[in-house]
């Protein structure tokens, strides 16, 4: 018999061999053609055993995570946060001893998601929505998550009906298109929310795009000193070298027609050209407690804390230098929440933020996986160490050097993890009272919807009232008269002239959460052009 080599006939060939740039499969095996799938013959049938063919479709199928339900298109930039060590004038650890803020010229690591709230994963970046405005730290305490909105209030104050804002706000579950009928009978039921739709129907519904906006936390947090003392929190995102500015609804829907991406595409060519946008932190601080000289309860997350009575205190300044390298891995996966807070940070009794802490998290091990905080862009910059492991797409054990790999467990004698030594004493609120299911006591829903109206310019005005009635155009009577009642509540001026701009619409008497007649519709078949089939 003639014996052959072994050795394949081309293994000479170097073309056959990995280079740097040779595509491979996620087995790491070598990709010859990628254009072809195996067959019997050139016309087929395609054989089951094509497994690049099979990986590669497979992998494709499964290439989306859930979206967000609320947050979902997004935009993200990693960049530095730069700590002043003060809070105004005063050290920064009178109020905190989170050590982030401690020192001046301290740098942090952060990630930033800015998005759109209601809106799907491709909508058009120019509908009326508040914008999200969340922020990862990557201390060396590990990380902190300040998630919030460019406006600085909501439209809600109980996380009991935060599921129902949504579905109204969402699309109709059978025509599967939004409605401001739906959305105006759960806001005009919700008098709370008189505030926020009034920003959201002015120009500031619609940021020109994420980088000339506000942040804002929203909710109303703690911190807390070395001596475990609390005080109540507010934070603020101001920006500082690229100013603040917003769109008319006639210029939105114009820059839609021209391009539904255009904020996305505004940050990541800042970015790229070193047009770096920065935003200053800013604080509010109020003592801890109820606050009865006050109309309204500082907890509320409807209501703006006064800047007379609650100046802006600068404690540091975040700039973005940096895009992702890749949209999925850093923007679409990157998972926050509220109650991801560092030593010297804390919660406050706000229902709204308790609500949001348990959900947002809940969330990520959802949509990401149970290991999602192994992620690149959300793991912690710092050691990890836990005795928690398993889970779909376990990447490591979070186990430390050293660590006896028998013991999983705490307490333990034989070479476990042990427990941290505290930074300082820990804050100790006093909480009495009964359980009750009642809402706050200094509700006000009216006072500042007011005086933001009457904050506004004119033009400001003019737009907030042009969008809002044409939105409550679309809304039965008895919906359109709560709303003018609660704006009349807030300002004469405002129920007037919303009145008075409904009175030259058509009403109808029939209750409504049915298809519509849509003027658009009509549009489309008046302005097309019939053509024969091909």
């Amino acid at each position: 018999m003639n014996h052959q080599s072994s050795q394949p006939e081309h293994s000479s060939d170097k073309s056959a061999d990995k280079s740097a740039d040779t595509l491979t499969d996620r087995q790491g095996h070598p990709i010859t053609d990628n254009q072809n799938v195996r067959t019997v013959g050139s016309r087929g049938p395609t054989t089951l055993e094509n497994y690049h063919f099979l990986e590669k479709i497979t992998h494709f199928d499964r290439e989306r995570i859930p979206e967000r339900v609320v947050h979902a298109r997004g935009a993200g930039a990693h960049g530095i946060f730069e700590a002043y060590g003060t809070a105004g004038s005063e050290p920064v650890s009178k109020y905190t001893r989170a050590r982030l803020f401690q020192e001046k010229g301290k740098q942090t690591p952060v990630f930033v998601r800015f998005s759109t709230v209601i809106h799907g994963g491709h909508s058009p970046e120019t509908l009326r929505d508040p914008r999200g405005f969340a922020v990862k730290f990557y201390t060396e305490d590990g990380n902190w998550d300040l998630v919030g909105n460019n406006l600085k209030i909501f439209f809600i104050r109980d996380p009991l009906k935060f599921p129902d804002m949504v579905h109204a706000f969402k699309p109709d579950p059978l025509t599967n298109a939004q409605d401001m009928e739906r959305f105006f009978d759960f806001v005009s039921l919700s008098p709370e929310a008189t505030h926020m739709v009034t920003f959201l129907f002015s120009p500031w519904g619609i940021p020109a795009n994420y980088r000339q906006m506000q942040g804002s936390g929203v909710n109303t947090y703690k911190w807390v000193n070395q001596e475990g003392t609390g005080v109540l929190i507010k934070y603020h995102w101001e920006p500082l070298n690229q100013g603040i500015r917003n769109l008319l609804q006639k210029d939105a829907t114009e820059i839609q027609g021209l391009n539904f991406n255009h904020a996305t595409l505004d940050l990541y060519h800042a970015i790229e050209q070193g047009d770096y946008p920065e935003w200053e932190l800013c604080v509010q601080v109020m003592e801890d407690g109820e606050h009865p000289e006050l109309d309204f309860d500082p907890l509320d997350p409807t209501k703006l804390w006064p800047q007379d009575q609650f100046p802006f205190l600068p404690v540091g300044k975040m700039t973005l230098n940096r895009n992702p390298e890749d949209y999925f891995n850093e923007v679409e996966q990157a998972a926050f929440g509220t109650g991801v807070l560092v030593d010297g940070l804390d919660f406050s009794d706000d229902k709204l933020l308790q609500g949001r802490t348990f959900s947002y998290s809940d969330t990520q091990r959802h949509r990401v996986g149970a290991n999602y905080l192994q992620l690149p862009v959300n793991a912690p910059k710092n050691r990890v160490a836990t005795n928690q492991s398993g889970g779909q797409m376990q990447y490591q054990v979070d186990r430390a050097p050293g660590q006896n790999p028998h013991v999983n467990y705490e307490p333990s004698s034989l070479g476990g993890l042990k427990e941290a030594v505290p930074r300082g004493k820990e804050h100790e609120p006093l909480v009495e009272g009964r359980l009750v299911r009642e809402k706050i006591e200094r509700t006000n829903d009216f006072g500042q919807a007011g005086d933001t109206y009457r904050a506004f310019e004119d033009w400001e005005r003019n737009e907030l009232i042009s969008n809002m009635v044409g939105a409550l155009a679309q809304c039965k009577p008895d919906i359109r008269e709560r709303m003018i009642s609660y704006f009349t509540q807030a300002d004469a001026d405002y129920g007037r002239r919303v009145s008075e701009g409904l009175a030259s619409v058509p009403t109808d008497d029939s209750a409504t959460v049915q298809p519509k007649h849509e003027s658009s519709v009509e549009q489309a078949k008046k302005r097309s052009r019939e053509t024969d089939g091909y």
